[in-house]
């Protein structure tokens, strides 16, 4: 019997100081809890039948409210409750933002062998933001990366993903990314239309934008989060490299999933360090 839920981050962290409060349709409060370590919540007070609210707060999130049905079980299973950044609006306030290489990360993951991933990342890339002040959609993204940057934990490997097999950095050093549109796709979720130049060839890429919340920083700044997807295929960029270990199976996958995570910082440049 009693209350069970799981309180995270849209992008799936615990919320340990979060706070449960459940009240009934008198507006009176019947059960206090404290999410743990692991942002769960269990709480063995017994609820009689019927309908209530569960409110959800913790410091520097918005709180989320829902409403719960009791049945003769004695339980309230509410699930996973996700709670956005105080100040998550829509999207970040308007102007410029430049994204902040050190607290962000720029990873790829593809599968090898048919059985398992292999998980990659660019060391050394920069961009910028620019949230339209009038029309959403006019908001633009550009972003350079290192192709020789790449780095998956493996000297050898990293060094093949350098030849002409693949990136060839020798002749096109340098990855970008152009948007050329943004669209809603859901509350605080964007599509971001653009264009990714790499390996010598130009591709439209839609990339599935999360905006996470905006906060100030210790450095006096403002900052802005994002978590953005993608998939790739090697073969749409001139990628054809292929070990068949067996029939049908690939050494590595012909597809790529493109994970972003990104903190910009309000302004037209990173503060001095």
């Amino acid at each position: 019997m009693g209350l069970t839920a799981k309180i995270r981050t849209r992008d799936g962290w615990a919320v340990s100081h979060a706070v449960v409060t459940v009240t009934d349709t008198t507006g009176s409060q019947v059960v206090r809890a404290e999410a743990d370590a692991d942002g769960a919540v269990q709480d063995t007070t017994a609820l009689a039948p019927g309908a209530y609210t569960v409110i959800v707060t913790a410091v520097g999130y918005a709180p989320a409210a829902s409403s719960a049905i009791v049945t003769a079980s004695g339980r309230a299973e509410i699930g996973q409750v996700t709670l956005a950044r105080q100040g998550g609006t829509e999207l970040p306030p308007p102007g410029p933002w430049t994204i902040d290489p050190a607290h962000s990360s720029v990873g790829a993951v593809a599968q090898h062998l048919g059985i398992s991933s292999v998980h990659g990342r660019f060391t050394d890339f920069s961009g910028t933001i620019e949230i339209a002040p009038d029309h959403v959609a006019g908001s633009r993204v550009e972003a350079t990366i290192s192709a020789t940057s790449i780095d998956t934990g493996n000297g050898m490997r990293d060094g093949h993903l350098r030849s002409p097999d693949f990136l060839d950095v020798e002749r096109y050093p340098v990855i970008t990314y152009r948007s050329v549109g943004v669209s809603p796709a859901g509350a605080d979720r964007w599509t971001v239309h653009g264009e990714l130049t790499m390996h010598g060839v130009v591709r439209p890429v839609d990339l599935d934008l999360a905006y996470l919340g905006t906060g100030a920083d210790p450095w006096g700044g403002t900052r802005a989060a994002f978590r953005a997807t993608a998939e790739l295929h090697r073969e749409d960029f001139a990628m054809h490299y292929n070990q068949v270990v067996q029939a049908g199976i690939s050494a590595i996958g012909t597809t790529l999933k493109v994970e972003l995570d990104i903190q910009a910082v309000q302004g037209e440049s990173l503060p001095a360090a």
